[in-house]
């Protein structure tokens, strides 16, 4: 089971949040660390008690809707 651990970027959704999972990656060619960004739709039952900008845990699990595949572990 993979996990990821991000941002909250959004909790306006009924029982689902976005999260903003940062990653970085070097240039093949430069040689520079440079930074990627996605986002993740995350089933939560209560999302009202997470805020913006809270440091969150995700794991990847049966897909629940269209874009959710993701459930939150722990905040």
């Amino acid at each position: 089971m993979r996990t990821k651990t991000g941002i909250v970027t959004s909790n306006k959704m009924n029982k689902t949040l976005v999260v903003t999972v940062v990653t970085y990656k070097i240039h093949p060619k430069y040689q520079k660390r440079y930074q990627t960004s996605k986002k993740f739709y995350a089933h939560c039952e209560d999302s009202s008690k997470l805020n913006i900008g809270d440091k969150v845990t995700i794991a990847e699990t049966r897909p629940i809707s269209k874009l959710k595949c993701w459930k939150l572990v722990n905040n």
